[in-house]
């Protein structure tokens, strides 16, 4: 499975993987982008995720630390400089040159690079492990069957795609190079020169792609679909809503849509849930309610797909628990004026005290069978129901004593599992 991968990627961006301080300025990355596909075409242009191969590696390379990036090319068709004004247009820059002492004079001197190789689609795990190594390393793949088509180091390895080298040691391939191939080239020096052989990880679904043509290419953006997948927190994500989640992610990522404004879209339509409530407008209420419980998990998995993952500090992520707490109090005050008496809106506050109080007593720990505890989107989906029946006392009745039942119940598993 991939989740060992998305982690390494997600504590990659956090920057909790990499050099220390003094090194971290200095990563560059090597992409190679000449070669061809089966189809005659560059295989970094290769479609990937509604974009192209060499962005994704671009990304993957970005989330690492590594900058500059620098793609080798032979020549810049008008697709791949589309492909590099996209990734300008996130904040990457990825500098295209087509003679290797072009490449040398882009890097610092006793700088480390990570070279890509031409076609490879890294896997993250491998990225951070390779990050990780001190000195020169070479990830490598057993020479079998099925990594036959990746490049031999020797008679029992064949190389994976990414290795970390000096920069020194490309200065000195470039000048020695005449019409040779640079990585490869650079490749074999570096094993010459004792860079350490990393076996890549092992297990279906982990390991490095190599691309050759655009059916291999659907079967890795499933992969890729399926390492998204976050951890389901509450019982309605977990149940409900996975097969939303799964056609709204493989529609929107081949747009320009951006996960944080799936985030900000999920806060206005709570917001404005919250309005119809004061109103008296239930159903439309409800109903903005709803359709706004599959965004933020969309947006997660678009954010790990673009190698961009959602900080968890993120404003608009932050105000999606206080802006359904608003909800909740909007209907609770128009239930109290409109006949329910002060009874309702006290269990409206009820209801998000505790709430509030049992969301802080889980963070940071993770609590057994926690998907059947309170939860905004559970809340949400549990009011289906009381709409359709008017029942709203019992609703905000049934929320006080769920939240305060979900509470009690996290701090005494808590305390029981506290040494």
């Amino acid at each position: 499975m991939e989740i060992a991968a998305t982690t390494a990627l997600c504590r990659m961006a956090q920057g909790e993987i990499g050099f220390n301080a003094g090194e971290a300025m200095a990563l560059g990355a090597l992409i190679g982008a000449y070669q061809e596909d089966d189809a005659g075409g560059l295989r970094a242009l290769l479609p990937l995720a509604g974009r192209t191969l060499i962005e994704y590696q671009a990304r993957c390379l970005a989330a690492a630390g590594a900058a500059p990036i620098v793609a080798l090319v032979e020549r810049i068709p008008v697709a791949l400089n589309e492909a590099f004004d996209r990734l300008r247009g996130e904040g990457i820059a990825v500098v295209a040159v087509s003679e290797s002492n072009e490449a040398v004079s882009r890097f610092e001197a006793g700088s480390h690079l990570i070279v890509l190789a031409d076609g490879i689609a890294p896997d993250m795990g491998d990225l951070a492990r390779l990050l990780e190594e001190g000195d020169s390393a070479i990830l490598a793949v057993p020479d079998d069957e099925a990594h036959a088509d990746f490049e031999r180091i020797d008679g029992t390895h064949r190389w994976a795609g990414l290795a970390k080298v000096d920069s020194g040691l490309l200065g000195a391939t470039a000048a020695m190079l005449g019409d040779w191939d640079l990585q490869s080239t650079l490749l074999r020096r570096a094993v010459q020169a004792g860079a350490r052989l990393l076996p890549s990880s092992p297990g279906e679904g982990r390991g490095p792609f190599l691309a050759s043509g655009e059916e291999a290419m659907a079967g890795f953006e499933r992969r890729l679909l399926v390492a998204s997948r976050t951890a389901r927190e509450d019982v309605v994500s977990r149940y409900v809503l996975p097969l939303v989640e799964e056609f709204a992610t493989e529609k929107l990522m081949e747009t320009g849509i951006r996960p944080a404004w799936l985030v900000q879209v999920a806060v206005a339509m709570t917001l404005a849930a919250a309005f119809c409530f004061t109103r008296g407008w239930d159903w439309a209420a409800v109903a903005l309610l709803l359709l706004s419980t599959p965004l933020d998990l969309v947006a997660q998995r678009l954010a790990s797909l673009r190698m961009k993952p959602l900080g968890p500090s993120m404003l608009s992520r932050r105000l999606l628990w206080p802006a359904a707490g608003l909800a909740l109090l909007a209907l609770g005050w128009f239930e109290a004026r409109h006949g329910s008496g002060w009874g309702a809106m006290m269990a409206a506050l009820s209801a998000a005290a505790f709430a509030e109080a049992g969301r802080l007593e889980r963070v940071g720990s993770a609590t057994p069978r926690g998907e059947w505890l309170f939860s905004r989107r559970t809340a949400i989906w549990l009011a289906i129901p009381f709409v359709i029946g008017g029942w709203w006392n019992a609703y905000l009745g049934i929320m006080a004593s769920y939240a305060a039942a979900s509470f009690f119940t996290v701090q005494h598993l808590r305390h029981r599992l506290t040494p």
